[in-house]
């Protein structure tokens, strides 16, 4: 009697499951390193079984065709080869389906439900709240050179007058106007500090990224130097803006350019470097590489394997003067040690795939130009008034090498007005940490320092007197 008892409901589940319905349109969040992104996958049955197509809403794009989409009670599977996505989750009696979600080596819960889904809300107490105390105005300009049109965002200490100005500039990969990332919005931060103490701040989302038109891929550095050039252009318009204090502050790739277009241009008054650097791109790529690896905590034994395959790819980088040709030797280079060092990329992953991003990432325009180019030589040749400022605990530009190349190539130049600021105890992003590794960004709750945020201020007051 009692074995009939389990059979009988075990058939009772059994029948409950079956009877959900897989189709139609399920929510889910996924956290990738504390940034949570929405995605949505639209399942419609078909006569051989189901179709589906997938939103990120967050993202801007709808009805994204899958290349595979199966569903075998509990367990439904789907693919989308052309960005290397995998998903499979067990549809559950609460009428959930319980998965992981795998991309470009990378594998991470993500639970879908039928109901409305909400991102947890993330606690940033510095961000500002409107009304802000001072004048904001959204605004747009051209960079003539490439006839690309930026948009951004001018605060002033108030609508009338005439004030110094600072120009905000992003680090790497695409940003909006307020930097924002994983969570954080540093330049929202320093924008409105600065602008209550004083110091108009012009703030612009990057070419090809969120208003700002252009192409965000095949740019340099150097041509993200044009679009600080026509930041500064336009400012010069303005009736507002004190036209002999308008200032430069770069932030991590930020540091790069301002220096390009100060050591170009008699309009800048004074450059701040946030986490800029001072040494050649492959050696800082190298020593960032480490570092969080070690932080990470990766065996030794892996990174100096790690290290010896980067090396001689930045070498080959570094020796080529085509890119189909680079594209071609690199990945040889990386099939060949793969095959020999199967370790040396992800389980999850193909060594084809794997060798395809790596080839990817290291042929891009953009990498190619980081990798070969030193900012010492730029250096040399400013004249402006320079703060550079670091954390001590940056993995991503380590703080003494740098400071220290940055103020030996300033004072080859004869610059007189240089000041370097090591901060105790802060992150690439300038937040008070306990590793400096990546991986607390999104967990710390302070976006910047409120001590970093006063010396900075403090210093480009003394500059705009």
């Amino acid at each position: 009697m009692k074995k009939a008892f389990f059979i009988l409901f075990a058939i009772l589940i059994i029948s409950k499951i079956q009877a959900q319905d897989i189709t139609g349109k399920w929510n889910g969040i996924l956290d990738v390193q504390g940034t949570q992104l929405k995605l949505v996958f639209n399942i419609n049955k078909t006569d051989n079984g189901i179709s589906a197509t997938m939103d990120s809403p967050d993202q801007g794009a709808t009805g994204i065709p899958t290349t595979s989409a199966n569903f075998d009670n509990p367990v439904l599977k789907i693919t989308i080869a052309n960005i290397k996505m995998e998903y499979e989750g067990k549809l559950e009696n609460d009428n959930t389906i319980k998965g992981t979600f795998k991309q470009a080596g990378m594998t991470l819960p993500l639970n879908l439900t039928k109901k409305a889904v909400e991102k947890a809300k993330i606690v940033r107490p510095q961000e500002p709240v409107k009304p802000y105390s001072y004048y904001s105005e959204d605004v747009s300009f051209l960079n003539s050179k490439e006839q690309i049109t930026l948009a951004g965002t001018l605060t002033l200490p108030q609508k009338e007058g005439n004030f110094p100005v600072v120009v905000l500039i992003s680090g790497s990969g695409p940003q909006n106007r307020d930097e924002e990332l994983l969570g954080h919005k540093p330049f929202l931060i320093l924008s409105d500090y600065l602008t209550k103490n004083g110091i108009g701040v012009l703030r612009y989302d990057d070419r090809g990224t969120a208003e700002s038109k252009g192409d965000f891929k095949s740019a340099t550095s150097q041509d993200f130097a044009s679009d600080v050039e026509a930041a500064v252009a336009y400012l010069k318009t303005r009736k507002e803006v004190n036209k002999d204090k308008i200032g430069l502050m770069g932030h991590s790739e930020g540091g790069i350019i301002a220096p390009m277009v100060a050591a170009q241009s008699k309009d800048i008054n004074y450059i701040v470097l946030l986490a800029g650097t001072g040494i050649k791109g492959d050696e800082l790529l190298g020593m960032q590489m480490k570092l969080i690896a070690k932080a990470s905590g990766e065996s030794d034994s892996d990174i100096e394997m790690s290290q010896k395959i980067s090396k001689k790819v930045f070498e080959m980088v570094n020796k080529a003067q085509n890119t189909e040709t680079l594209k071609s030797e690199l990945t040889d280079y990386l099939l060949k040690t793969i095959k020999e060092n199967p370790e040396a990329k992800p389980k999850e992953m193909s060594a084809e795939d794997f060798v395809k991003i790596q080839v990817t990432t290291f042929t891009s325009p953009w990498m190619q130009y980081f990798l070969k180019y030193n900012p010492a030589t730029t250096l040399e040749k400013v004249k402006c008034p320079v703060l550079a400022v670091n954390g001590a605990k940056d993995l991503q530009v380590p703080s003494q090498v740098n400071l220290d190349a940055i103020k030996k190539s300033l004072e080859k130049a004869g610059n007189k007005n240089v000041t370097t600021i090591e901060f105790p105890n802060l992150n690439h992003l300038f937040q008070e940490c306990t590793t400096g590794s990546p991986d607390e960004y999104a967990k710390i709750e302070q976006t910047f320092s409120p001590t970093a945020l006063k010396e900075i201020s403090d210093w480009v007051l003394k500059q705009v007197k």
